[in-house]
């Protein structure tokens, strides 16, 4: 094997996404089911996926950047690095060099890594609306300061919610109806779920940047990522600056280039 393979992992509540970073590039990218709890053993059976569809098929010499909200595939990717000689660099408040505003605390490490991103790709001020179970915005002030930001259900949760929990309601597709007034139940549905959260994004995007403005004179960069950015519908939410479905794996690259030249890095 000649050089390093850096492999970069995003474990989220419903898949792990991941890619490998060449020259600070994200390339070679793939999505899997998150493990259950139970069976999060499964992680090293992905990384030996992805590392035998990397063009080296490399065992050793690799690193792992990780950011995860899986307490349990954190563990396990752990015990996998270190059994297999890996370094890992684990994306969290304190390997990512993102400044929060003081005061501002609790976010969890996808989210500081989200905004980390936005700001060194967009440039701030910056929103990210990260769509996937849960949608979430994550805020950087024109100083670059994390500053906060807000936590909804994802629409899927709310399409899966009216399946399993009422008694004649079915599961409806993830897309736009035709009309926001719904001609029948699967229409109706996706009114206001689908449209809903449109809507619920374009007024949360509205009231934020009237909460930064006093803050700031530039314009408001908007990114959409996440597992479900890439849906069309996602496409009809207004005053987006750009869609990224891979913000959190550029993100990850930019925390690995951080530390590249540092002998230790910080770790849970």
């Amino acid at each position: 094997m000649i050089g390093r393979v850096i492999l970069a992992l995003n474990i989220g509540n419903t898949h792990v996404g991941y890619g490998f970073v060449e020259g600070g590039q994200i390339t070679a990218t793939g999505s899997v089911p998150t493990p259950a709890p139970d069976r999060s053993f499964e992680l090293e059976m992905i990384v030996d996926d992805a590392l035998g569809r990397h063009a080296s098929g490399a065992r050793e010499g690799v690193e792992l950047v990780v950011a995860s909200v899986v307490p349990t595939a954190t563990q396990a990717l752990r015990a996998v690095a270190t059994r297999r000689g890996f370094t890992l660099i684990e994306a969290n408040e304190q390997s990512i060099p993102m400044p929060a505003r003081v005061g501002t605390t609790g976010a969890g490490d996808d989210r500081i890594l989200n905004a980390f991103a936005a700001a060194r790709l967009y440039g701030a001020p910056a929103i990210v609306v990260d769509i996937g179970t849960a949608t979430t915005f994550d805020v950087v002030d024109a100083d670059g300061q994390f500053v906060g930001g807000a936590i909804a259900p994802g629409p899927g949760v709310g399409l899966d919610a009216l399946a399993t929990r009422t008694a004649q309601l079915p599961r409806a597709p993830l897309a736009i109806p035709p009309h926001a007034l719904g001609r029948n139940t699967t229409e109706a549905i996706q009114s206001g779920t689908v449209l809903g959260h449109v809507g619920m994004i374009e007024y949360l995007v509205r009231a934020i940047s009237l909460e930064l403005a006093s803050d700031h004179a530039r314009p408001l960069n908007v990114i959409l990522t996440g597992g479900l950015a890439a849906h069309p519908w996602a496409s009809a939410i207004q005053g987006v600056t750009a869609i990224d479905p891979l913000l959190t794996l550029r993100g990850l690259a930019l925390v690995h280039d951080h530390y590249a030249a540092r002998t230790t890095v910080p770790t849970s």
